[in-house]
C-alpha cells in the first residue's frame, strides 16, 4: 500500500476532527473532510487544516477514506461514496460495535473495508488529539484495510486490539462500562452527596482524590486486589445502613448501588470474603430491604 495515497474523512464530529488533525500532525496526507452540514464541515476542515468538500467530491479526491459518523449513518455514507465512484482503495469506519460489514456498499464496489475504533473518550476535538495518542485501537480488518489501520495506530503511538467481528459488541459494551458508566456512577455519587447536604461542586471536589486513587489502584493492582470498603470487609451492618439511607435517593441511584454491590460481593469472594457472609449480604440486596436479622 502506498502511504502517499490521499486520505479523505467523512464526518465532522469530535472524533473525526481529532483523528484528522492527529494524522495530519503525523505527516499523513489528509486532503479533505466532508459532512452533511456545510457550515459544520467548514469548521471541521479548518480545525484539521484541510478543505471542505461534499461526499461525492470526497470519493474523487481521496483513495483512502476514514468514515467517522454515527453508526446508523454508516451504510448511507458508504453507499454515497460507492455511487460517487469509489471502486478501489481502502475504507475504515470508527464504530466500536460494527464490523467491516457496515461498509458493504463499498466492499461490493471493490474497496477494502475494515473497522478501527479508538478505545478512548473524546469530549472535544482538542482534548481528543491528545487523548488518542498512546491509546488502544480495536481493529477488525483484513488485507489492505488491516495494513492501513495498523499504520494509523502507529501514527497515533497506540497499540492494537484484534477483535473478531462477532465479538465487537462485547468489546464495545466493556468500553461503555469503563467510560460512560463511570461517569454515571460519579453522577450517582454526587446525587447521594446532595442527600447528605453537600453541593454538587463541593461533592465533585471532595470525591476527586478518591476517584483517582480508586482507579489508579484498580489499574495497577487489578480490581480484586484493589477492592476496599464495607462489602470487601463483609460489613453487613454498614451496607444495611446505606440501603436505608438510599430511601431518599432517586430510584436509579438505589438500583445502581444494589447491582454494583452484588457484583462487588462476587469480587470480594475472590479476596477471601467468607461464603456465608457473602450470601447474607446478597440476600439482603436481592430482597431490596434492610432486614438482615
Amino acid at each position: 500500500m502506498d502511504p502517499s495515497q490521499p486520505i479523505g474523512i467523512a464526518g465532522t464530529g469530535r472524533l473525526a476532527q481529532a483523528l484528522g488533525r492527529l494524522l495530519r500532525q503525523a505527516g499523513c496526507p489528509v486532503t479533505a473532510i466532508a459532512g452533511r452540514d456545510p457550515v459544520r464541515a467548514q469548521q471541521a476542515a479548518a480545525f484539521v487544516g484541510v478543505r471542505s468538500v461534499t461526499l461525492a467530491e470526497l470519493a474523487r479526491v481521496a483513495s483512502r477514506w476514514l468514515i467517522a459518523v454515527r453508526d446508523e449513518a454508516l451504510a448511507t455514507v458508504a453507499a454515497e461514496l460507492a455511487r460517487a465512484g469509489a471502486r478501489t482503495g481502502i475504507a475504515l469506519h470508527t464504530s466500536g460495535v460494527r464490523g467491516p460489514e457496515a461498509l458493504a456498499p463499498l466492499a461490493d464496489s471493490g474497496v477494502s473495508c475494515g473497522a478501527l475504533h479508538p478505545l478512548q473518550t473524546v469530549a472535544t476535538p482538542e482534548q481528543g488529539v491528545h487523548a488518542l495518542r498512546g491509546s488502544a485501537f480495536a481493529i477488525t480488518a483484513e488485507g489492505a484495510a488491516a495494513d492501513w489501520a495498523e499504520q494509523i495506530v502507529h501514527a497515533a503511538g497506540g497499540w492494537t486490539l484484534r477483535i473478531p467481528a462477532p465479538r465487537r459488541a462485547a468489546y464495545h459494551a466493556a468500553a461503555v462500562l469503563a467510560s460512560n458508566c463511570l461517569v454515571g456512577l460519579l453522577d450517582a455519587a454526587v446525587s447521594l452527596m446532595s442527600v447528605a447536604g453537600i453541593e454538587p461542586h463541593e461533592a465533585l471536589r471532595a470525591l476527586a482524590p478518591l476517584v483517582r486513587a480508586s482507579c489508579e489502584n484498580a489499574l495497577a493492582l487489578g480490581p480484586a486486589a484493589a477492592l476496599t470498603g464495607p462489602v470487601r470487609r463483609g460489613d453487613l451492618e454498614t451496607v444495611s445502613l446505606h440501603w436505608q439511607a438510599l430511601a431518599d435517593a432517586p430510584p436509579t441511584v438505589r438500583e445502581i448501588y444494589r447491582v454494583c454491590s452484588l457484583h462487588l460481593i462476587a469480587l470480594a469472594r475472590l479476596g477471601g470474603l467468607p461464603p456465608e457472609r457473602s450470601r447474607q449480604m446478597a440476600r439482603m440486596l436481592e430482597r431490596g430491604d434492610s432486614d438482615h436479622a
